[in-house]
């Protein structure tokens, strides 16, 4: 009976000495799965930690989005006589006026439109200029509207000066306003008229070829610049300053479209809201 006791006992050592290895393999095991999960994790937080770098383009979007916004801008190349361009690559096209046409490739070089482009590459060229928004940020190719000034003008004057003008004035330019963006008609329309008068710049090279403005282009009541739109369909459909299709919304009045003064007189007279608007 004692020596079949004492190899009992020594098969019972041995399962236990076995199974407690096995317990200890399983905990080495389970341990190094942990830190491994633990050590990714951590990874993954890290890496989502890291901001991403601007890449170019959106660079490049911000340089555009800064450049929507009135201020003062350098002006990096002269287009036409009416047309810019300022740092950032964006095109600016004068409001207000036109100027004989020299770029557009489908129209001949016109009358005094050399002089034109030289002359604004006099005024703007390499200098710093002001930007100055009416009510419609861009034309429909996408070019800014603005108003121009040359704050330090090589004339010598105290004043600034007002580009627009100034190439009507001198013959270079004609007015050519539309609402709502007509803060300046007035001046525009007078300084062309002098111009006129005395055969500035165009006015003598040209007179054949060009129509002198004769009535201002302004809606019956002053700030009435809600466009009253009529779509394809038929649907008419107003438009704030603010709207998201306000820019490229043309007015033909010929087909019944309409400035409005306010969204009441728009809603009574049967058109609604665009859907675009906030």
């Amino acid at each position: 009976m004692g020596k079949h006791y004492t190899q009992y006992n020594g098969k019972e050592k041995f399962f236990l000495s076995t199974g407690i290895c096995l317990l200890l393999l399983a905990s080495f095991v389970f341990g190094r799965l942990s830190v491994s999960k633990k050590n990714n994790s951590f990874s993954q937080r890290t890496l989502t930690a890291v901001p991403v770098p601007t890449a170019p383009s959106e660079l490049a979007a911000e340089i555009s989005t800064s450049a929507s916004v009135s201020g003062t801008f350098r002006v990096t190349r002269v287009i036409d006589g009416d047309t810019i361009e300022i740092e950032g690559g964006e095109h600016v096209r004068y409001i207000g006026i036109d100027a004989p046409e020299t770029v557009d490739p489908r129209k001949e070089v016109q009358c005094f439109g050399i002089e034109a482009s030289k002359k604004n590459k006099e005024f703007v060229e390499g200098k710093t200029v002001r930007l100055e928004k009416d009510i419609t940020d861009r034309d429909k190719y996408g070019r800014l509207l603005r108003y121009v000034w040359v704050d330090s003008p090589s004339a010598g004057s105290e004043q600034a000066l007002f580009v627009n003008l100034e190439l009507v004035k001198q013959g270079f330019a004609t007015s050519d306003s539309y609402p709502p963006d007509i803060k300046y008609q007035k001046e525009f329309l007078e300084a062309e008229k002098e111009a006129r008068e005395v055969k500035r710049g165009l006015w003598e090279a040209c007179v054949a070829s060009i129509t002198p403005t004769v009535q201002v282009q302004e809606p019956s009541k002053s700030q009435c610049n809600i466009k009253g739109n009529i779509s394809a369909s038929g649907e008419k459909i107003y438009h704030l300053p603010e709207c998201g299709s306000y820019a490229k919304t043309q007015i033909d009045e010929k087909r019944g479209e309409r400035w409005f003064c306010s969204e009441e007189e728009a809603l009574e007279a049967g058109w609604r809201k665009a859907l675009n608007c906030p």
